[in-house]
């Protein structure tokens, strides 16, 4: 685990990664659940500028595009 300047929390991520995992680290990282509808879950935190969509699924493996995607737009990657 590795603290960058901006103060966010960066393991050596690998893609892809289970929903759970994901969260975790999204977590870690101050974002916070804002609204949720079904499966759809929203996350976002203070000072934040967009929320970050994540279709969760529990268990499941994400696709690696789309935890690439989920990482880049949370800026942990």
């Amino acid at each position: 685990m590795r603290l960058t300047p901006a103060g966010v929390i960066l393991n050596l991520v690998e893609v892809p990664m289970k929903f759970n995992e994901i969260i975790s680290l999204l977590e870690k990282n101050g974002f916070r659940i804002v609204k949720e509808k079904g499966s759809i879950r929203y996350y976002g935190k203070p000072g934040w500028p967009r929320l970050i969509r994540v279709d969760y699924h529990g268990s499941k493996e994400i696709p690696t595009g789309t935890c690439q995607s989920i990482l880049k737009a949370a800026g942990l990657k």
